[in-house]
């Protein structure tokens, strides 16, 4: 290839190279110019804060503890994120991995087989129900045309009664003074962790590694991958093309949900052992933050979980050393607009610059083929 014809190609490449660096780093800087701004507005040192954050977060235990808090973020990220590809806003995360963590414990206290075969049965159980509770909205949404949305935050409403009705003494669960839960899973199901000090690493962050890998192999080198993303782009032309758009809505959806159902899978089968109604809650909602912040990409996600529980477990020091605790939900707020403002505005930018370099090489391609002669221009 000639030196001419690669200039054009270098300069592109560039072009992508300078685009893909420019949203972060103008994300990044937006966010702490708004952080510091807000803290010095309500009289708090923003760079005092981020001292002690990077301080505290730097000690291996809390390395550790925000790599566990993580996990489960990551998990509901992936869930909502397969649904964004393909412009379905899977807002029932959070009613799906609640439900699947609760028939999934109830299973594993209710046997008692040797652990290699009941994790992976605890497993299967948690990713059958969330596939299920999601493929239901999937299945209105592809034969009735029903929003997933409203589908997904009724389902979020029936699943929490769901497990209430069940949740009692006499039914699936038992009672432990003030506290209702399902029956202990035995030792033998608790999933393998690392033997690092002073806290262990939850082996479960095996299952959010193989769920990335999956998510990035799947949705990005195989043809299923392509049809949902072309669904995403233009139903009518992916019909045209040969694509099963209600299909492929179910089997997004179905897929969404199960990938939710493993976000309880961290605290019931490295922490808890069981499901009680102090089981935690609030990954489903924060995995459409940790997925907006991390472009639905599987690294991104990765680290926007990071970031995420980096801020959590911090703000336990900044509320020791006399700092507002409402300041780090602030700082996620500020962060996740400031990340969604940024990759708009080079979005937008870049578009326009595209449209402009198009102009010019067809302005450049259509002068040679005039006459060059101003005799017969004028004429």
């Amino acid at each position: 290839m000639s030196r001419s014809a690669n200039g054009p190609l270098r300069r592109v490449d560039r072009e992508k190279v300078v685009l893909g660096l420019a949203a972060p780093v103008l994300a990044l800087v937006l966010a702490l110019a708004v952080i510091c701004l807000v803290m010095a507005a309500t009289g708090d040192n923003a760079f005092r804060a981020f001292g002690i954050m990077a301080d505290y977060g730097s000690k291996s235990d809390s390395q550790v503890h925000i790599i566990n808090r993580a996990i489960p973020y990551y998990l509901s990220a992936a869930a909502v994120a397969i649904g964004f590809r393909m412009n379905l806003f899977n807002i029932g995360v959070e009613g799906q991995y609640l439900v699947a963590a609760f028939f999934a414990a109830a299973v594993g206290g209710a046997l008692a087989w040797p652990g290699v075969i009941q994790i992976p049965l605890i497993l299967l159980t948690a990713v059958f129900c969330g596939a299920v509770w999601s493929g239901i909205a999937g299945v209105l949404k592809a034969t009735r045309g029903v929003s997933e949305v409203i589908t997904t935050i009724m389902l979020n409403a029936v699943g929490t009664l769901l497990i209430a009705y069940f949740l009692q003494q006499g039914r699936l669960a038992e009672r432990e003074e003030n506290i209702l839960q399902t029956p202990d899973i035995p030792d033998s199901s608790f999933f393998f962790e690392f033997p690092t000090t002073p806290v262990a690493l939850h082996g479960t962050l095996v299952l959010a590694v193989a769920v990335g890998l999956a998510y990035w192999l799947v949705l990005g080198r195989t043809r299923f991958g392509f049809d949902l993303r072309a669904v995403g782009r233009s139903e009518p032309a992916a019909e045209a093309s040969g694509v099963s758009v209600k299909r492929t809505v179910i089997t997004a959806m179905v897929l969404s949900g199960a990938v939710a159902g493993l976000v309880g899978m961290p605290a019931l089968l490295n922490d808890a052992g069981t499901y009680s109604n102090a089981f935690p809650a609030g990954f489903g909602f924060t995995g459409i933050a940790i997925a907006l912040l991390g472009r639905n990409h599987p690294v991104g996600m990765a680290l926007a979980a990071l970031l995420w529980a980096f801020l959590e477990h911090t703000s336990i020091r900044l509320d020791r050393e006399g700092f507002d605790q409402e300041i780090v939900g602030v700082m996620q707020g500020i962060i996740v607009l400031s990340v969604v403002i940024a990759y708009e505005v080079v979005r937008r930018w870049g578009l326009r610059r595209q449209q402009r370099l198009v102009g010019e090489r067809l302005a450049g391609q259509a002068r040679p083929s005039g006459s060059d002669d101003p005799a017969e221009v004028s004429a």
